[in-house]
């Protein structure tokens, strides 16, 4: 199984606080089956910046842990990037770093509260420029969740998006679970990942959002997502299927 977003490097921001830490979460990883994890701190969020030789190196730093521990695990670099105007110029200096270092998948995070009227525009931009741009956890989005027809035409556009599993399970209460199926259902996320932090509170649940979604969609469903995980890594196209409106526009109100 492999998890394309976790804040497993430690010290680089409000993820692993520490070494122990890391191992702590590599351990939980193992026994979720978890053989791969693409390692994505925080990038220019307003709180942390880090940069993409940084984070290869603190890559590499914990996978050699990780073999002199015997942890059957692999980290792979990545980045969770909050969206900025100059993306696509500091892509081409090298300062930002795709999913697994070398593929044409990138994060892009979006405020909590509402959606940059410049992201059409960039979102465009990245693609133009060759890159697939996956929008993190927009499930937890205020601005999608009153009007997911946002959403909509990001993903008609070209777009990809990635759920949270603690989403999928309910960690993050009840409405967010909720709007978590219907895009689930819609066809309008591609990944479930752990976007763990620690390894108690916000720790991975990717076996049991699995699970959740094998019973709520079935198996062919949850083939599809991992499958598409698995694509990440090795760098071709990901199964995605039509985007479908949701016709409840106001769901509620946070």
């Amino acid at each position: 199984m492999i998890d394309i977003h976790c804040h497993i490097l430690p010290g680089m921001d409000d993820g692993s606080k520490s070494w122990p830490q890391t191992l702590l979460m590599a351990k939980n990883a193992v026994k979720q089956g978890i053989t791969h994890i693409i390692a994505t701190p925080h990038h220019n969020n307003g709180a942390y910046v880090n940069l993409k030789e940084d984070i290869i190196g603190a890559v590499d730093y914990v996978n050699g842990q990780l073999r002199r521990e015997g942890i059957p695990l692999t980290l792979l670099p990545g980045q969770e990037i909050r969206i900025y105007g100059d993306m696509v110029e500091d892509l081409k200096g090298g300062d930002l770093l795709p999913l697994n270092g070398t593929s044409n998948y990138l994060f892009v995070e979006l405020p909590d509260d509402h959606v940059p009227h410049y992201f059409p525009q960039l979102q465009f931009d990245l693609q133009i420029a060759g890159y697939v741009p996956i929008i993190v956890h927009p499930e937890r989005n205020e601005e999608i969740i009153a009007n997911p027809d946002i959403l909509y035409r990001f993903v008609s556009s070209g777009a990809l998006t990635q759920v949270t599993a603690a989403s999928v399970v309910g960690k993050f209460g009840k409405k967010t679970q909720k709007f978590t199926s219907q895009l689930i259902a819609h066809q309008l996320t591609h990944f479930i990942a752990s976007d763990a932090h620690d390894p108690k509170k916000r720790t991975f649940f990717l076996a049991e959002a699995y699970k959740a979604i094998g019973k709520q969609f079935g198996k062919e469903k949850v083939k599809k997502l991992k499958q598409n995980s698995e694509a990440i890594i090795d760098d071709i196209s990901i199964v995605m299927d039509p985007p479908r409106h949701i016709r409840e526009r106001r769901l509620f109100r946070w």
